[in-house]
């Protein structure tokens, strides 16, 4: 069984993982690690705004996303901190949220290896972990470990159309999040 935290930057999933981690032992956790990735983007001093370094630079998150699955193929029991499937979303959707106008198709052709790889590695369930804006803005001021420069955005932009690309998945609960 493969289970993937899903939703709201700052909503708490990585808090539940390390919850789960520490309170069912007999399940693998693994986190989301993008170290790799971001380290060859800078290296390469790819631009994700520039269509060519953006496949370039989707290609490196479609393949360490296909790396992660296989590590959590080593357990029986699986919990994601994100998975396939969020990079899948930004993938098809982050240029969209930019404004830019880069035919979808094209992209899905580009990285048609790499998109079919990922859909191997779709989790059997996804936890939508969602709030609303006030309970999520409080999380974050809370939350010193992390900048989250990218939350303005991400909320403004790639929140409402992550909402709607996973209510339109039959695999997917929506948690709401009170507090």
């Amino acid at each position: 069984m493969l289970l993937s935290l899903q939703g709201c930057m700052a909503v708490g999933k990585t808090t539940t993982a390390h919850f789960l981690q520490a309170h069912l032992p007999q399940v693998k956790v693994c986190f989301e690690d993008n170290t790799a990735v971001i380290t060859e983007v800078k290296r390469r001093g790819l631009d994700k705004n520039c269509y060519m370094d953006y496949l370039e630079i989707q290609r490196l998150f479609l393949q360490n996303e296909v790396r992660r699955w296989r590590e959590a193929q080593s357990a029986p029991h699986a919990i994601l901190d994100f998975g396939a499937e969020k990079i899948e979303f930004y993938t098809l959707n982050y240029p969209r949220s930019m404004g830019l106008d880069w035919d979808m198709d094209a992209i899905r052709q580009e990285l048609a290896p790499e998109l079919a790889a990922v859909q191997v590695c779709m989790p059997e369930h996804i936890l939508f972990l969602d709030a609303g804006e006030e309970t999520l803005r409080a999380r974050k001021a809370g939350d010193a470990k992390r900048s989250r420069k990218f939350f303005e955005y991400y909320c403004n932009f790639l929140l409402p159309l992550k909402r709607e690309w996973f209510r339109n998945k039959e695999n997917v609960t929506f948690l709401q999040r009170m507090i």
